[in-house]
């Protein structure tokens, strides 16, 4: 706890007097770019990931990343995405799953989630097709258990993404041309992402890795 309390009074007497036009703005509202939907993971951090500043990103973190089905009220799930969609608009909805998903891993391996009931209901939102794809990949002796563990987290993103498309508000921009759906991939150990592409059914570098190489500067004149 203590290391919080002193992050909280260098935030107070370093960081907030620096960005105090924009918390003041940030004060009377918020304009989001994008839902980002996570998992509670404390390695995953959208913002850090992202490099931006507070009011850029809505985030939504819950176990496993999971979009549970609009009529399903009891998490917030929800509401958060129809208030993101229809109040905010924000223009982009990110579903990012990521390595070493202590929730992923909970679907491969059920039983220990034996003392844990209530984690245990809250990833059947994972869907039919994650379920499917657990249930196989348990019966191979071809894979690791880190590629089986990849596997399992990808296909939890697509059909996070799915399930995404079925919530009202998010059907209606979308058909509006007015909202766009991506679903990321986010390794822990290198900070790479990788993004879906429907087109091929593959996961691909979200960018390439020659500019992310480059200094600050050196990009900007790129």
């Amino acid at each position: 706890m203590q290391q919080l309390i002193d992050g909280y009074t260098r935030f107070r007497s370093n960081v907030f007097p620096q960005h105090s036009q924009l918390f003041e703005k940030l004060a009377t509202g918020q304009q989001p770019q994008a839902l980002f939907i996570c998992c509670s993971d404390s390695r995953v951090m959208p913002e850090m990931m992202m490099q931006c500043e507070p009011g850029v990103i809505f985030p939504i973190r819950n176990a496993g990343n999971l979009v549970p089905p609009s009529s399903e009220n009891g998490s917030g799930v929800a509401a958060t995405v129809e208030y993101a969609v229809r109040v905010l608009k924000v223009a982009d909805v990110i579903v990012c799953g990521h390595s070493d998903c202590g929730a992923m891993t909970g679907l491969l391996h059920t039983e220990q989630l034996e003392s844990l009931p209530i984690v245990r209901a809250w990833l059947e939102n994972a869907g039919v097709a994650s379920r499917w794809l657990t249930n196989n990949l348990k019966e191979s002796r071809t894979m690791s258990a880190e590629e089986r563990l990849r596997l399992v987290t990808e296909a939890n993103v697509i059909a996070q993404m799915q399930n995404l498309h079925a919530h009202p508000a998010v059907y209606e921009y979308v058909s509006r041309g007015l909202l766009n759906v991506h679903g990321w991939m986010y390794d822990i150990g290198s900070g790479g992402i990788a993004r879906f592409n429907a087109e091929t059914g593959t996961f691909l570098p979200l960018v390439a890795e020659s500019l992310t190489a480059l200094p600050i500067d050196e990009r900007k004149i790129a």
